[in-house]
């Protein structure tokens, strides 16, 4: 059922508001201020919002800033007996939908809340076609090894079991993630990811299960937490062998009872998630030696999918290639069958991550029709100094899924700057398993700084948290 918020301190307003739309077959809230509202928009499913502009204690105009960055998919009508134009525009400025005069009508009403619903389901429509074409992306390859996996994907979607996914960096644990997610009962549904590695110790709690407000320094408001988040969907815990031994209980903890408690509340709220849990670590041997909690273990790891190194399937090294560039509009580059046999050979330490880099290396080096032969391959593969223009001191680090072209040393310096400072981001990033933070800090940057610096030569970095929660 539809959830319908109204925020007005004029009892009267509230009550008839309130019948009309249940009427209509709405569920609807109530708050006599911005705040208590806020509340109730924190904890409960809303949709739309009815929002007065004068109230006490916080503004209308004020709360609806705050709704659109805390809740940018809830609609809001403004509703105001002293309105104007000014007024009027700026609140359509700020992300309202409609702008609604006193005393109100009723017919009015119900087309803007008829409207406002339609435009909800349709960004929320778009939001999932988004997500789904970012991760329509099928598990590439026709070795065994991979047939196998595929197989056991389909057979564990059907049920709600929980799987842990084990798999080296850049394997695809999150790719077979989201294919036991799409090819389940809850392919509708949130799919919900945490990467756990990115997420200090002290705002994991927070970030697992939600807050108060006033819980903590800096809670300006409740907020709900990723199992909420992913209510009737999948909750995705990626890198879960990182989490501390604390964390790993609370998580224990929600998972037997199937109910959590926000950080800093007395209420308890009962889950409907699916976990899926992946790990690039030995958590039996994690357990052995005291860092993973042997319960835990046990629970996520109901059934076992093992993603196989890109070195345990060369056959698929050329087809996953020929797709990524072809995804990137290269599809006609002619692979000889030398550069061929030195692609499947290579150990691919970064596994189909690194492949992929690969892939946008050259097609940034090369054109449609042009030809990669044996020499080139090597040029791109090979760890001796020649690959570096000859240089000793640019060394390939030693298994660093890390490399300058020789073609380098025929650019301008601007060019042979952005090249080499794209490749070394690339390696830094490897070297710190795509986490944002850990990065900038042993790079000497501001995670700001490296997030433009991601943007600007468009460095996809898997499993990464881009936002201001990992810099807090």
């Amino acid at each position: 059922m539809t959830g319908i918020l109204i925020i007005d301190d004029e009892p009267g307003i509230r009550r008839t508001l309130a019948s009309i739309l249940e009427d209509e077959g709405y569920r609807v809230y109530t708050s006599e201020d911005a705040v208590m509202g806020l509340e109730v928009l924190a904890s409960e499913q809303i949709s739309l919002v009815f929002l007065d502009v004068l109230l006490p204690l916080l503004g209308g105009m004020e709360a609806l800033e705050t709704i659109r960055t805390e809740w940018p998919g809830v609609e809001v009508a403004m509703i105001s007996g002293h309105a104007n134009v000014d007024m009027a525009v700026r609140a359509v400025k700020l992300g309202a939908f409609d702008f609604l005069e006193k005393p109100l009508s009723l017919d009015k009403v119900l087309t803007v809340c008829r409207n406002a619903l339609a435009m909800h389901s349709l960004r929320e429509e778009n939001r999932d076609l988004k997500q789904n074409f970012r991760f329509s992306e099928e598990i590439i390859g026709t070795s065994n090894e991979i047939e196998a996996v595929r197989a056991l994907i389909r057979q564990a979607a059907a049920s709600d079991a929980r799987i842990l996914i084990t798999g080296e960096n850049g394997s695809g644990k999150e790719l077979a993630a989201r294919a036991v997610h799409n090819g389940s009962s809850r392919a509708g549904k949130a799919f919900v990811e945490v990467n756990c590695a990115a997420i200090p110790e002290t705002l994991i709690e927070s970030e697992l299960f939600g807050h108060e407000r006033g819980a903590f320094t800096g809670a300006a408001s409740s907020r709900k937490g990723r199992f909420e988040q992913a209510s009737g969907g999948t909750l995705f815990l990626d890198e879960v062998g990182d989490m501390s031994l604390s964390a790993q209980a609370k998580v224990l903890r929600a998972i037997q009872e199937q109910k959590i408690e926000r950080v800093g509340g007395e209420k308890t709220i009962h889950t409907d998630v699916r976990i899926l849990a992946a790990s690039n670590k030995d958590l039996a041997a994690e357990c052995g030696a005291g860092r993973f909690r042997e319960d835990l273990f046990f629970r996520l790891n109901v059934i076992p999918i093992r993603i196989p190194p890109l070195r345990e399937r060369p056959d698929d090294i050329i087809l996953l290639l020929s797709h990524f560039l072809k995804s990137l509009n290269l599809p006609d580059l002619v692979l000889e069958e030398g550069a061929v046999k030195l692609l499947e050979a290579h150990p691919w330490p970064g596994n189909v991550r690194e492949l992929r880099n690969l892939a946008e290396r050259i097609s940034v080096m090369y054109r449609n029709g042009d030809t990669l032969n044996a020499e080139r391959a090597r040029d791109l593969l090979r760890k001796n100094p020649e690959a570096f223009g000859g240089s000793a001191a640019a060394r390939k680090p030693e298994g660093a899924d890390f490399f300058l072209p020789r073609s380098i040393m025929d650019m301008n310096l601007t060019g042979a700057r952005e090249s080499f400072e794209k490749c070394y981001l690339e390696f830094q990033l490897s070297r710190n398993n795509g986490i944002i933070s850990r990065t900038a800090e042993a790079i000497g940057v501001y995670p700001s700084n490296l997030h433009a610096k991601l943007k600007k030569y468009k460095i996809a970095v898997d499993g990464a948290v881009h936002s201001e929660r990992e810099e807090r």
